[in-house]
């Protein structure tokens, strides 16, 4: 039997990845939407969120696709009444607000999935299984990809809250640390803000272990998501976005599913399970980068 879900914001994320994911599974069934704009064919639409949580009790969860900064206020109102709720990475605009948004998830009884799609890239579970009783000593993350592509006139990234080259950056960081057997921790940033904005567009990150990153929003051509970890003589390399994996040269086994999709089958195991998944790891390290970098001013930015 499927499960009820409604879709907040249906901005281009959703519509490239959330709406095909849900649909196409058979645990859920796209039952309403909220958006300003957008909607789905043959969903209920709403353009209020009050209006859909008082209108539709029999929708028990909420996957929220809608910018960091407004987010907090949605799941609030949300867990308030009893929904599960689904947040897009980042999964708010600080680590504070997701600490607080879990505690009232954990009162309410309720399920609250703080997700990173990139950690359900097809070739992360390989990379995790073949480190895990390893030492890493050292590698480099390379994501640079083209912001006018990505995100197409959305200002928003680029405000307080909006992370900058830290929305992809994420991404690495969710799979950075998802795979490695040890934590490690920031030691210095170096960060390129353009001068007519509020966030980096690119980021040189120094990490423990002898992990280094470049993050970088300005790729033309062909767009680069990989990361090298080394432990000892042995090397494990990641490209596509974590979505292929080499160890020593050789092909790893993949998973099955693809990312988004991936993600709901695990909101699936979570409500049965009657869990939650609140990992803000990767969101430290962003929050550690924006303390400790040293700003670097360069060219202004327009779409």
């Amino acid at each position: 039997m499927s499960r009820k879900i409604c879709l907040v914001g249906i901005g281009k994320i959703a519509q490239d990845q959330h709406v095909p994911s849900i649909t196409a599974s058979p645990d859920w069934e796209l039952a309403a939407t909220v958006s300003r704009a957008g909607s789905v064919g043959g969903v209920q639409a709403f353009d209020d969120f009050d209006a859909f949580l008082a209108e539709r009790p029999d929708v028990d969860v909420v996957s929220l696709c809608l910018p960091p900064v407004p987010r907090f206020a949605y799941a609030a109102r949300a867990i308030a009444v009893g929904r599960h709720v689904m947040l897009e990475k980042p999964p708010g605009a600080t680590l504070a607000e997701v600490q607080r948004l879990d505690s009232m998830a954990r009162a309410a009884g309720v399920t609250l999935f703080a997700s990173w799609h990139s950690r359900m890239a097809k070739g992360v579970a390989a990379a995790k299984a073949f480190l895990a009783d390893k030492t890493v000593t050292g590698g480099h993350i390379d994501w640079r990809e083209n912001v006018r592509q990505w995100h197409p006139g959305q200002d928003w990234v680029f405000e307080p809250g909006g992370m900058g080259v830290f929305d992809p950056g994420s991404n690495a960081l969710s799979i950075l640390t998802e795979v490695l057997p040890q934590p490690v921790h920031l030691t210095g940033a170096e960060l390129g803000v353009p001068g007519n904005r509020q966030t980096p567009i690119h980021a040189e990150l120094t990490f423990t272990g002898g992990i280094t990153a470049t993050f970088d929003w300005l790729k033309k051509g062909e767009q680069l998501w990989e990361m090298t970890l080394e432990a000892g003589a042995d090397r494990v390399h990641l490209t596509e976005g974590g979505n292929a994996c080499t160890i020593n040269g050789a092909s790893a086994a993949l998973t099955d599913l693809d990312e988004y999709p991936a993600l709901y089958a695990h909101l699936t195991g979570l409500l049965d399970r009657g869990a939650s998944d609140v990992d803000l790891s990767p969101m430290v390290h962003v929050s550690d980068a924006m303390t400790l970098g040293r700003r670097v001013s360069v060219a202004d930015f327009a779409f």
